[in-house]
């Protein structure tokens, strides 16, 4: 899912998300990354922008929610700002033009590495757009955590020979040179931290590390593929337990988040109250360069490692319907097995649908991939750790503020 989570809450969940994925290039070559297609070739036109910005925006009534996020993606999106500012331009004009309902109500949406965000072209399209903007910085945590991954990309990757470690350059320092300004500029931001295996031992230093930043909210997950190794879950449950440990001990709880510690995760799923889909995907709509329409950019070619792009339509056809069908019956049950639905620690547990949907044995989004299960697990038992603690603490320290009244001198009356 593509949303970031400053997204998810604004407007209630009454938003369309709509993503430009506007190029497939990126500096970086974050061993992670979901994207398996990117490439130098493949750039949106301004020609194609337009069309699919005239079709969605010539069917007011197919598109009725009362606000909408216009999400940029790539690769890395502000390697098109001049086209991206065109196309705010553009969205501004015409919503008022139109009188469209969404004139009043829209925002746009960025997902960057960071690493041009203090460049002028950029810094002038966030001036022009400052009350209409989301921007997350995606900095993994310390230099150590985030170098391990977040790595510059060679002219020998494009060939497909990949980098000697000792010729690996990480992108921290590239980066984090631009968060003060960030942080200046969009005060309640926050940052998006991805943990794979190889990284799990740095989890702790690397929350932490951001907090120390200034960045208050750090939403952080695992990668949804099956990259998992034994005794992944052991040492990522210990990580989490130390880092509680850390938040608790010194207070960060009382101005800070991470979004490992939740306090309604970790239950047996209720059939009526939680059997929805995690994913948005087939509510959402992505157009690429080609002008094709796909349900969420995770169902685009570039995405995908082993099944065909699902392509719901395209600007001169328009959305066939009959292929976002199968979306609109998706909930946990329709796609969850018998473990997963009746499993003592059910909500909380996330999915990706394209990652279901390439995973799966069949051309379906009807199953489940259960990759991350033990490592939810892990995090169900460190969250119930992080929140006892907390629960203890805050008594406590309620007993000891009554305490103290209690023998306060005015209170002998």
């Amino acid at each position: 899912m593509n949303i970031k989570e400053s997204d998810r809450g604004w407007q209630s969940g009454m938003a369309k998300s709509i993503t430009f994925i506007v190029t497939k290039d990126c500096q970086l070559a974050c061993k992670y990354c979901y994207l398996v297609g990117k490439n130098t070739k493949e750039r949106m036109s301004w020609e194609v922008a337009k069309q699919a910005i005239d079709y969605i925006l010539d069917r007011e009534e197919e598109f009725r929610e009362e606000s909408v996020i216009w999400d940029f993606i790539g690769g890395e999106p502000f390697l098109e700002i001049d086209l991206i500012d065109k196309i705010c331009d553009y969205l501004k004009t015409e919503m008022y033009r139109r009188n469209h309902h969404w004139f009043n109500s829209y925002r746009f949406s960025f997902s960057t590495n960071g690493i041009n965000y203090h460049t002028e072209k950029v810094q002038r399209f966030i001036e022009k757009n400052r009350n209409h903007l989301s921007i997350g910085i995606t900095i993994d945590g310390t230099q150590r955590k985030h170098d391990l991954n977040r790595i510059w990309k060679t002219p020998e990757m494009e060939q497909g020979i990949a980098p000697k470690p000792e010729e690996e350059r990480g992108s921290y320092k590239d980066v984090v040179k631009n968060i003060p300004l960030w942080l200046e500029q969009f005060p309640g931001a926050s940052t998006k931290v991805t943990i794979s295996s190889a990284d799990i031992p740095y989890i702790k230093e690397s929350v932490l590390h951001l907090y120390s930043l200034g960045i208050k909210e750090v939403n952080i997950n695992c990668v949804f593929e099956d990259v998992w190794k034994d005794g992944d879950d052991k040492l990522f449950e210990e990580q989490l337990t130390e880092l509680a440990d850390a938040i608790i001990d010194g207070r960060l709880y009382e101005d800070h988040a991470c979004s490992f510690f939740m306090e309604h995760i970790g239950k047996p799923m209720d059939r009526e109250r939680d059997n929805q889909n995690w994913c948005g995907a087939g509510m959402m709509l992505a157009v690429d360069a080609a002008g094709m329409f796909y349900p969420c950019t995770r169902f685009a070619q570039y995405s995908l490692r082993s099944k065909p792009a699902w392509i719901i339509g395209n600007i001169h056809d328009g959305i066939d319907k009959n292929k976002l069908r199968p979306f609109l019956t998706l909930d946990r049950c329709t796609q969850s097995n018998e473990e997963c639905i009746n499993c003592e620690v059910a909500s909380g547990c996330a999915w990706c649908q394209g990652e279901n949907f390439d995973a799966a044995d069949t051309h379906t989004v009807y199953q489940r991939s259960t990759a991350i299960c033990k490592m939810h697990k892990a995090r169900v038992r460190a969250n119930n750790y992080y929140w006892n603690k907390l629960f203890r603490k805050l008594e406590l320290q309620e007993y000891e503020e009554q305490k103290r009244k209690s023998n306060h001198p005015a209170c002998e009356l």
